[in-house]
Formats: C-alpha cells, structure tokens, sequence
C-alpha cells in the first residue's frame, strides 16, 4: 500500500497545509482550461470537467509521479475533432449522442493501450528523448499556453481585439495578478501566491462591481458548470469490426500522445524536484484513468504541464495536492458554480501567463553557443511544431528523428583505418569506430583492394559491427579480395559476426581470429 499511495507513507515529510492550498490553486485553474479544451471540438464544458476530476483523481492516487497533476488537454481534444470529422464523413446526419458514445469508446481503448505500454515496460523508452527535443517541447508548450490566453482579450465571439475601458480593465487586473504571483513570495511563502492573487483580484473585481470578463462568459449561452456526481457513460455502439476500424487509429493517437506528454512532464517535474518518478507506473495510471473517465462521461486526457507547474511551484511534493484539487473541482461542479463562473478571467490569465513565463526554459538561449549546431536546429524545430501544431507527439517523434539522424551522420565520418605492411608483407587495416549502415560507404573506400599483398589482415579490435549492413559490406568487402585471389583475415568480430558472416555467403575464405562478445542488430522479418 505504501508504494503506491505515498500520502500514507509516515517516513514521507508532508507538508499539509501547503498540499491542500496548492491543491485549491490548481483546482480553480483546472476550471477554465478544462472548459476550454472541451470546447474545442464542441463537447460541453462538463465533458471537460468531468475528464479532470476522473484524471486528477485517479492519477494522483495511482500514478508514479506524485504532484503531478492530469487533466483534460488541448494536445487530446484536438484528436477527437478529427474522429467527429471522420464520423460525420462516415455516418451522415450522426446525432451528438452516438458522437459522445464514440469519444467514450476511444478514449476506454486508449486507456487499455497505455495500460499495456506499462505493463509492457515500455514507459523507459521516453529517455531516448534527447534534452534538445525536451528544450523544445517545453518552449512550444510555453508559447501555446501563453498565446492561449489571447482570446480573452477578443470581443466575445469575435477575433477582434477589445478597446478603451474594457481592454484596459482586463489588461490592469491581468498585470495586477502577475505582480502578486511574482512579488509575494519575496514576501512570504506561508500562502501559495497564485491562490493569494486569483482571491485578491476577485475581491477587488466583486467588491467594486467592476465589468470585466469572467468564467461564465467564456461559455456559450445556456451552458453552465453546475452538475452532480459523473454520470455512467457505457458506449452503446454496434460491436462490429467497422466500428472498431473507426476508433482504433484514433485510440492509438490519443494513447501515444497522452503517455508522450505525460512522460515528458514526468521527467520535467523530475528535474525540477531532483527526485525520481516512474514512467511504467504513470503509464499504468494515466491508462487507468482514462478508462473510468469513459466510463464516467469524461473526455479523456493526459498530464498537464501548466498546472502540474502550478502545484509544484507553490510547494507541493505529495499525492494530497492531486487528491485535493480534484476533490474541489467536483465540489465547484456540485455546489460552487455560481461562485467559479464569477471568477474574473484575468486572474486565470495572469495565472497562466506566469506559468507560460517559468515554463519556458530561458536558459536554452545561453546553451546556443555550447551546442552542437544540430542540436540548435533540432531544439528550434521541435518548439515551431509544437508551438504551430500543438501536435506534441509528431513534435517530439520528429525530434527523436532528426537528432537520431544527426548523431547517425556525426558517427559515419568517424571510421577510419590505420595501414601498416609487417616483415612478412602482409598488410594491416585497424579499424577505428562503428560500422554500421551510415559508415559503410567510408568503410569500403579505406581499402586499395588491386594494389594490396596477397595476404591482408583486417582489426575490428576498436570498431564494432552495428547492424546488417555492417556485415553486408564486409560480405562484399571479402568477395572482391577473394575475386582477385588475395586471403582476408577478420580479426576482433563477435560470434554473431561470424556466424551472419558464414550464413551470408558460405564460399568466401574468412578466417577470424580472436572474436569479442557483442550482438549485432538485424532485422527479423
């Protein structure tokens, strides 16, 4: 029990009073975003706000990075418009219930899939993600919260930004809530700033009566907050291999993304904290609440950077934070809504600005200069896509891709030979670096096959044969000595050499001597 819900474990220093009050500052940011992302393929707000408690919830309790927090987000949203797109294009005239019934199913196997990612062990993968690609994750995640916050400034309904008082007023309390969250913790910490700012700024706002933006505008007209308990959400849809051809890419999308957002924020809080949290059991946690949150009429979701920031700048390092902030947001959806649609936008503006400020890894403009230029490249890339697609896995897929390439490249122009004939003539290449598919071509030019003795020696004591095309070219290597009747030796190869050696071409003359233990990576079909 104490290795997973850690709130209980006594040899864990909590600190309650800080939990509980970050626990309401996230609670009450949870709010808006959570409306806003379910808005943006046209769900109802509680669809978003019951996502939020469900992932909150749950993940706080089960996941493998305590003080993070999990919600509703924008990167899985934006999937299920692309699935009503494809229903609406597959089943003409489709009503919004089947519609709900669809994202339910999908984010259940979503939540399946990510569960056997866990299962599966496979959560360690996420460190293959170089710091480039995290640099920039983190940067167009930062932009994307910041320039989120600029619709609030628009005419209601419109792209046209506001003018005179109106703009003004939201501008002034936008700076006001700023000023609080960065200027009172040099103050004192005894209160997390960020719910000391959103109650101040509210004060001011509801006891001087001023008209300025707030939660309920934001929402479209007749839709509120207020609801009960989650309602029981089974998908009722026709279990059919066409049904399942529809929602399956789409599961696969949604679980790829959440794990990848939701590890990479693992790893953040991580270096934040300088502990360390488990990706395989955050993988199980997030597949686990996505599975009751389509059970439980919620959207589905993943980890969430901006308020995950939140919680652990104000202090919070325990599952009680979590656990508190979705306790309140059922308790605003049950009982305060009146009081959360009041909330003044730009205390929740100001907010997030100062999160899109700190998340935003500013020190990556001083490691220009220190960094590989590929690495610029790569860490430029990765924030344009984030930032311009808000599609966080192809960002950080073709990061992982580009830098994989990169470093590829880098080890392909370091293989080289050193040349030496001994007393009896016979000549000598010592390989230096991988052989592997980038270097063959470097490989096969060291060699002056027509004017080399007969006899030739070749050391791999300082290489290592990486793949197949490795082993190819040494196939082809020693048939063109043998073509012109002069003997290879292949010194230093490991057992898995010789014996793909040997399979690959059974006439060649090899004789290899002294073998190194090693495996070499081929492709099984």
């Amino acid at each position: 029990m104490k290795k997973y819900l850690n709130l209980f474990d006594f040899k864990q220093k909590v600190d309650y009073k800080t939990e509980i009050l970050s626990g309401l500052t996230v609670a009450l940011a949870l709010v808006p975003e959570a409306i806003a992302f379910a808005l943006i393929p046209g769900f109802s707000p509680l669809t978003g706000l019951y996502a939020a408690f469900v992932l909150a919830l749950v993940t706080s309790i089960l996941g493998g990075r305590p003080g993070m927090i999990s919600g509703a987000t924008g990167a899985v949203a934006v999937i299920f418009v692309g699935l009503i797109l494809e229903l609406k294009n597959t089943f003409p005239g489709i009503t919004p219930e089947t519609i709900l019934n669809y994202v339910f199913a999908t984010v259940i196997i979503a939540g399946l899939l990510q569960i056997m990612a866990g299962v599966l062990k496979l959560g360690k993968f996420i460190r293959l993600v170089p710091h480039p690609v995290m640099f920039g994750f983190v940067n167009g995640l930062a932009i994307i919260i910041f320039m989120a916050q600029f619709p609030n400034f628009y005419v209601k309904g419109t792209s046209e930004l506001m003018s005179g008082m109106p703009f003004w007023t939201m501008l002034g309390l936008t700076l006001l809530t700023m000023l609080i969250i960065w200027g009172f913790p040099k103050i004192t910490k005894a209160v997390p700033s960020s719910l000391l700012a959103i109650v101040v700024v509210s004060a001011i706002v509801l006891g001087f009566g001023i008209d300025t933006l707030t939660v309920a505008d934001t929402m479209a007209e007749g839709e509120t907050i207020k609801g009960g308990f989650p309602p029981l959400s089974i998908p009722n849809l026709p279990l059919t291999l066409e049904t399942l051809k529809i929602i399956l890419p789409f599961a696969a999308i949604v679980a790829g993304v959440g794990l990848i957002e939701s590890l990479l924020t693992l790893n953040i809080i991580d270096e934040i904290t300088d502990t360390r949290g488990s990706g395989n059991k955050e993988c199980i946690a997030q597949g686990t609440a996505n599975i009751f949150s389509g059970f439980l009429s919620g959207m589905g979701g993943c980890a969430m950077i901006g308020q995950s920031l939140i919680n652990i700048s104000a202090g919070a390092r325990a599952r009680l934070s979590g656990i508190t902030a979705a306790v309140m947001l059922l308790v605003f959806i049950m009982f305060g809504s009146n009081l959360i649609e009041q909330l003044p936008m730009a205390a929740l503006v100001g907010l997030m600005f100062m999160v899109a400020i700190g998340t935003f890894e500013w020190a990556s403009f001083k490691t220009f200069r220190k960094m590989p230029t590929s690495d610029v490249v790569v860490m430029v890339l990765v924030t344009l896509i984030t930032a311009i697609t808000h599609n966080l896995a192809v960002a950080v897929l073709f990061g992982v891709i580009i830098s994989a390439l990169a470093y590829s490249w880098e080890n392909a122009k370091r293989i080289r030979a050193r040349k030496s004939i001994d007393e009896n003539g016979i000549k000598h290449y010592e390989i230096y670096g991988p052989l592997f598919f980038g270097s063959t071509t470097a490989f096969t030019e060291k060699f002056d096959i027509q004017n080399d003795p007969n006899e030739v020696i070749i050391d791999f004591k300082e290489s290592r044969v990486a793949d197949m095309s490795g082993i190819e070219a040494l196939n082809k290597l020693t048939e063109r000595y043998a073509k012109v009747g002069k003997k290879v030796h292949l010194k230093h190869l490991s057992r898995d050499c010789i014996r793909l050696l040997e399979n690959a071409n059974e006439i060649i003359d090899v004789n290899v001597i002294e073998d190194p233990t090693y495996k070499v990576v081929v492709d099984k079909l």
